[in-house]
C-alpha cells in the first residue's frame, strides 16, 4: 500500500515537473502546487482540489498542458476525477413562501398527482426519474470555442453542485446549439458522482402545464403536493427558461421553489434563447436571481468544431468519409448543430439508396435541400473555362463543330456539371454548350453518370475538375 502511495506521488511529480515549465510561477503556485494525487487504478486518476474553483480553472484554461501530460505518464485512455472536500453542514434557512402551506409528509398516497413519471410527491427522499436522455453526456459532447466555457462551467457545477460560484448556472443561445445537451450531461454527471442526489431536467413548458393542472385542480392540496415535490430537488434544471413570459402565476411560484433550492444550497441550472437583461415580462426579482451565478454563451460551431462533429456523426454511422468532404460540408454549411446532424444523416441515407459514394457532388446536391450553403454563383462559362483548362483544350474548338471523342466527352463532361451546379435549364445548358438541345443535355448527362460508376480513372478525372469548379 504504502509502495503504490509512493508510486501515484512519484509519477504526479513528474507530472508537476512538466507542468511547471508551461505555466507561470504565480500560476503554477496557485492552480497546481495545492493539487494532491489519490488514486490511480490504471484508468482513473483521482486528484483531491481544495474546492470547485479549481476544477473550473483547470477545465477552461489548463487541461490543453495537462492532458498530454497525462496520457505520457499515466496512459492515453486516462480519465480525471476531481474529488472536493464536503463543505461543513450549514443550519437549513428559514424559506418565505408567502401564502404556500408547509407540507407535512403523507402516507396515503392515493391522491397524490404524479408530476414525474416515477417521482411521487410528498414522500420524502423517494428516488425520482430525472427525466435525462442517456445519449446526451460529456462522452458524447463536441467541444469547440464555441462552448468551452459552458462545458468547463458545467463540469465544476457536477463536481460540486450547490456550492459552488455558479449557482444557478445560466446557459444561452440559439436553439441547437447544444444547450440540452449540455445540461443533460451535467445531470449524468452529478448522477454518477453523487448518487445520493435528486437530479430533475423539466422543461419550462412543462413545468408550467404542471403547474395549471395543480393550480386548477379541485383536489385539495395538490398545489402544495406540486410546490412540495420541487422542493425536495437537490439539483433543478429547467430547460428554455424565457417560456415564463408573460406568466406571472407561474413567475411567483417559481420564484419561491428557486428562492427554497438556493437558499438550501441546492443546485440550479438554466438554459434560455436570451441573456437575463434581454428577457421580456419576467419579474425583476427573478431576473436579478437569474444573475447570481454564472451567465455563459454557447455560439454558433466554428470551422475546427464543424470538423469535429461531421466526423463524430460519421463514425457513429459506420460511414467512410474523406477529407475533402468533410473540408466541404464544414466550410459550406451555414447551420447549427442540430441542423447539421440532420444534414448527414439524410447524406448517408441518400447514398445508401442511390449506391452513390459520398462526394463532394453528391454533398452539394443532397444538402441543399436540408441546410443552407453559402457557396458564390457559379456560371456555365466558368465551368466551360474550367473543362478546358483542366483538360487542355483549346476554347475555339471547344466551341467549334469538331466532334471527335476528346471534344464530345470534354463538352458532356461540362453539361453534367452545368446541370449539377447551375440553376440553368437545359435549353440553356445546351444552347451554351454547342447549341445542342435539351435532349441532348440530358443524355450526356447520363452518359457521364454510366461512366462514372464503371470507369474508376474517369470518376477521378470529373471529381478533379468538380474540386476546381467548386474552390
Amino acid at each position: 500500500m504504502n509502495t503504490n502511495t509512493q508510486t501515484y506521488n512519484d509519477m504526479w511529480q513528474q507530472c508537476l515537473a512538466h507542468l511547471r515549465t508551461q505555466t507561470s510561477e504565480e500560476e503554477f503556485v496557485k492552480w497546481f502546487q495545492p493539487i494532491e494525487p489519490l488514486e490511480f487504478d490504471g484508468q482513473t486518476l483521482r486528484l483531491r482540489v481544495p474546492n470547485a474553483s479549481y476544477v473550473y480553472q483547470i477545465e477552461k484554461n489548463y487541461l490543453k498542458f495537462l492532458r498530454p501530460i497525462i496520457s505520457q505518464l499515466y496512459g492515453q485512455q486516462t480519465k480525471l476525477f476531481y474529488a472536493v472536500p464536503k463543505p461543513q453542514p450549514q443550519p437549513q434557512p428559514e424559506v418565505d413562501t408567502t401564502g404556500i402551506r408547509r407540507i407535512v409528509a403523507q402516507t396515503d398516497t392515493a391522491n397524490i398527482q404524479n408530476y414525474n413519471p416515477i417521482a411521487i410527491p410528498g414522500l420524502k427522499r423517494l428516488k425520482i426519474d430525472p427525466n435525462l436522455n442517456p445519449s446526451l453526456k460529456f462522452s458524447s459532447f463536441i467541444e469547440g470555442d464555441c462552448n468551452r466555457l459552458a462545458r468547463s462551467a458545467g463540469m465544476a457545477v457536477a463536481v460540486n453542485p450547490g456550492n459552488n460560484p455558479f449557482n444557478p448556472l445560466y446557459i444561452y443561445g440559439d436553439s441547437g446549439l447544444g444547450k440540452t445537451h449540455v445540461v443533460q450531461a451535467i445531470g449524468h454527471e452529478i448522477g454518477e458522482r453523487h448518487p445520493e442526489l435528486q437530479v430533475l431536467y423539466v422543461s419550462m413548458n412543462k413545468f408550467q402545464a404542471q403547474f395549471q393542472r395543480a393550480y386548477l385542480s379541485d383536489k385539495k392540496g395538490e398545489l402544495n403536493d406540486f410546490i412540495h415535490f420541487y422542493q425536495m430537488v437537490d439539483v433543478l434544471i429547467i430547460d428554455d427558461i424565457q417560456e415564463l413570459t408573460g406568466k406571472p402565476g407561474t413567475q411567483n411560484v417559481f420564484f419561491n421553489i428557486f428562492n427554497h433550492l438556493h437558499l438550501s444550497g441546492k443546485q440550479l441550472i438554466l438554459t434560455s434563447d436570451k441573456p437575463p437583461v434581454e428577457l421580456k415580462d419576467i419579474e425583476e426579482r427573478l431576473l436579478t436571481r437569474f444573475k447570481w451565478g454564472l451567465t455563459t454563451q454557447i455560439q454558433t460551431p466554428d470551422y475546427q468544431t464543424k470538423i469535429k462533429i461531421i466526423r463524430s456523426k460519421m463514425e457513429k454511422l459506420g460511414v467512410p468519409i474523406s477529407d475533402e468532404v468533410v473540408n466541404f460540408l464544414a466550410e459550406n454549411i451555414s447551420a447549427n448543430v442540430r441542423e447539421i446532424e440532420g444534414a448527414l444523416s439524410s447524406l448517408v441515407a441518400n447514398a445508401s439508396f442511390m449506391g452513390r459514394r459520398i462526394t463532394t457532388s453528391l454533398a452539394k446536391e443532397i444538402l441543399k435541400v436540408y441546410v443552407r450553403l453559402t457557396q458564390k454563383e457559379i456560371t456555365i462559362d466558368h465551368i466551360i473555362e474550367t473543362v478546358c483548362r483542366y483538360l487542355n483544350i483549346d476554347s475555339e474548338r471547344f466551341n467549334s463543330t469538331e466532334r471527335t471523342r476528346e471534344i464530345a466527352q470534354a463538352r458532356q463532361v461540362a453539361m453534367y456539371l452545368a446541370k449539377q451546379h447551375t440553376k440553368a435549364p437545359l435549353t440553356a445548358i445546351g444552347s451554351a454548350i454547342g447549341g445542342r438541345n435539351h435532349a441532348t443535355v440530358l443524355h450526356s448527362c447520363k452518359a457521364v453518370s454510366n461512366l462514372i460508376d464503371t470507369d474508376k480513372q474517369f470518376r477521378h478525372q470529373v471529381e478533379e475538375i468538380e474540386k476546381l469548379v467548386l474552390a
